[in-house]
């Protein structure tokens, strides 16, 4: 597989692969070929196939465009929607100013 320079742990790359085996099965279920896919994409039909391979090269956009041909671009919106470790760490790090004495 091609890389980006930056070694991906094979946890996340294992995620990247299931991804892009979860984009193919859905141009399956549509009955899309990948050459129509790519072409509606804006992408060439290697780079279609690097993204159902899990490559980590490919650019989001390109991502998100084969999605958005799938009629599943909703999904990028679902990506870090829920944060909690986020947020607990954004709460950990209030401050809460205590009040001045009354006189």
């Amino acid at each position: 597989m091609a890389n980006s320079g930056f070694p991906l742990m094979p946890k996340y790359q294992r995620i990247l692969s299931g991804m892009g085996e979860n984009i193919k099965l859905a141009r399956l279920r549509r009955k899309l070929s990948a050459e129509q896919v790519a072409m509606r994409a804006g992408i060439s039909r290697p780079t279609l196939v690097s993204i159902e391979k899990g490559v980590d090269s490919v650019s989001m956009g390109a991502y998100f465009m084969v999605l958005h041909v799938l009629n599943l671009s909703s999904d990028f919106l679902l990506l870090a929607k829920d944060d909690v470790l986020g947020r607990r760490l954004q709460d950990l790090g209030l401050t809460v100013k205590k009040r001045a004495p009354q006189k």
